[in-house]
């Protein structure tokens, strides 16, 4: 008597379902795999699409990370492009497929099911969106289209809407390509993941090549020419920017409907309900990928994070499960995630400390400006370190990082210690690597680590950089020619005693008032709140950052 091998059937390629399908090949031989992609290439590095539209990555093919034919001569996979599952009947164990091929139906019976259908691109209802020249990028085809669109425009000019990632990464590519290009956001600053400081720099970035900024002020329809395609964006304040390409990068939605349909349980979310295994509710089908969810590690609960990293994961412990019935559980995931703007890098993992007060997780945050490397070592760069912790015990939640240089390394540090429920004194214990060209004895990392324990040990308090300093005793202990070109912002009551002169000037201040000190980055900040706190003043706090995160923080007056 033969046995019937195991079917698993996997419907949606890319980095989920690809990783999916090859490991449940490496981990069972004898098992019938199939995988279903409704589009034409299965398996695509869609984060290296803005790249290639921007000449960056010139070779198309270098974007197909594994073609059909590869994966079925290597892996023996059953892969069928342009088959699109339509229904699942979980009591049956059948899919419904769709052939565009031959245009024709068929049934697909499965003993496992993994769901890898991604997500699409947000698309809201207005005027002029299926114009010509209006465009959201997600697969090859939309590349492919938004190629042509680059290399026939006539204008050269381009409006961005949406300034996440993709929005960030196509803005930079296009002006690479010699467009004049618009960006426009809804929410008060670009790149809304970041706290508002922390975007600022961006912001500079973007004005410093060229790119008119517009944040605040969402879309409220697209323009047309006489012959029906774009000619611009109108925003919602009734300004128009002029464009003859527009890009849509408003964010993405999950593809539920699938399991919505099979009944299986959707999450808070919004994404596929699964458990530690990638299981859905049904403990036959596996969810992966942005339509899926995850266990989120900053909360401890599940939430949907569309990001290649945990798909790639997440497909290889779902195909490892559905090929063997055991794998590692999924491990939790933190959101890090990392952009280059220009000259600049920003990124983020875990929880910002506007995140936390969303979700209602007690946090403190402390933020340090300090070089890359050792700063008497040429070439050195200023980065920016926020880093957001429990006040309970220390445990960190989150960080985010801007900078020329060193960006990624600080991130991957973070997400590291995240990842083992490390603590702000774990960070200022690490041992890490060091000499001139590549760090400094006292890295940013633990710079910011040494602040937070600080702070968690009661020997220093932070005032936020956009805080109301209207009625506090201010103290600015820069030098008078730091002070005089660069005054403190919105501090207008501010009193200059440089450093130095504190131990013997501190006469001039009042004990009993609560008092906030500054200087350029909150160094010497924290050198003056010790003194100040010895000599009988109870009530000081280091304003974070000193004088040029405030400058970020709070608009000129």
């Amino acid at each position: 008597m033969t046995t019937k091998p195991l079917r698993i059937v996997i419907i949606g390629g890319v980095a989920g379902g690809a990783s999916a399908a090859t490991r449940a090949r490496r981990m069972n031989e004898a098992a019938e795999i199939v995988l279903l992609e409704k589009d034409d290439e299965v398996s695509f590095a869609n984060c290296g699409l803005p790249y290639y539209l921007g000449g960056e990555i010139a070779v198309r093919g270098k974007l197909l990370v594994a073609t059909a034919e590869f994966l079925r001569r290597r892996f023996k996979l059953d892969v069928r492009t342009r088959h699109e599952a339509r229904r699942i009947d979980p009591n049956s164990k059948c899919v419904e497929v769709f052939d565009h091929h031959s245009q024709q139906s068929y049934q697909l019976e499965y003993d496992k099911l993994i769901l890898a259908p991604g997500a699409a691109p947000l698309t809201p209802s207005l005027e002029g969106l299926s114009a010509s020249g209006v465009f959201t990028l997600r697969n090859m085809s939309d590349t492919d289209r938004i190629h042509h669109a680059i290399g026939t425009s006539a204008g050269k000019r381009a409006a961005v809407i949406g300034s996440g990632f993709i929005g960030l990464e196509m803005v930079e590519q296009l002006q690479r390509r010699g467009f004049q290009v618009s960006l426009a956001e809804l929410q008060p600053h670009v790149l809304p993941i970041l706290d508002p400081e922390m975007s600022q720099p961006l912001m500079d970035e973007l004005a410093a090549h060229g790119v008119s900024v517009h944040v605040g002020d969402g879309i409220q329809k697209v323009m047309l020419d006489r012959a029906g395609g774009a000619s611009g964006v109108m925003l919602a304040s009734g300004k128009v920017l002029d464009a003859d390409l527009v890009i849509l990068g408003l964010g993405v939605r999950p593809q539920t409907q699938l399991a919505v349909d099979a009944g299986l349980q959707i999450g808070a979310s919004g994404g596929i309900a699964t458990n530690r295994w990638l299981q859905s509710s049904d403990p036959h089908i596996y969810a992966v990928g942005d339509a899926a969810e995850y266990p989120y590690g900053p909360t401890g609960t599940s939430m949907r994070v569309a990001l290649a990293g945990p798909a790639n994961r997440a497909g290889r412990l779902a195909g490892e499960h559905a090929a063997t019935g055991q794998c590692a559980p999924m491990a939790s995931v933190f959101g890090t995630s990392i952009v280059r703007v220009f000259e600049l890098s920003v990124g983020i993992t875990g929880l910002s400390a506007a995140s936390a007060k969303r979700f209602g997780i007690p946090s403190r945050s402390v933020t340090v400006i300090a070089n890359h490397h050792a700063g008497y070592y040429p070439g050195a760069q200023p980065l920016t370190l926020k880093l957001t912790y429990s006040p309970e015990d220390g445990r960190i939640l989150g960080a985010q990082a801007i900078g020329r240089e060193g960006v990624d390394k600080r991130l991957d540090v973070v997400a590291t210690a995240m990842a083992f429920r490390g603590t702000v004194r774990d960070l200022a214990g690490l041992d890490l690597a060091y000499a001139p060209p590549f760090g400094s004895a006292k890295d940013p990392i633990h710079q910011a680590a040494f602040a937070a324990s600080n702070q968690l040990d009661g020997l220093e308090d932070f005032i936020d950089a956009d805080a109301d300093l209207t009625g506090l005793q201010v103290v600015d202990v820069r030098t008078t020619n730091e002070v005089r070109d660069r005054p403190l912002t919105a501090a207008p009551q501010a009193i200059n005693i440089p450093l130095d002169e504190l131990r013997t000037r501190y006469v001039e201040l009042d004990r009993s008032a609560r008092t906030v000190v500054s200087c350029g980055v909150g160094v010497r900040g924290h050198v003056a709140a010790r003194i100040l706190r010895q000599l009988g003043f109870h009530h000081v706090q280091n304003l974070t950052g000193g004088a040029t995160l405030r400058a970020r923080a709070v608009p000129s007056r």
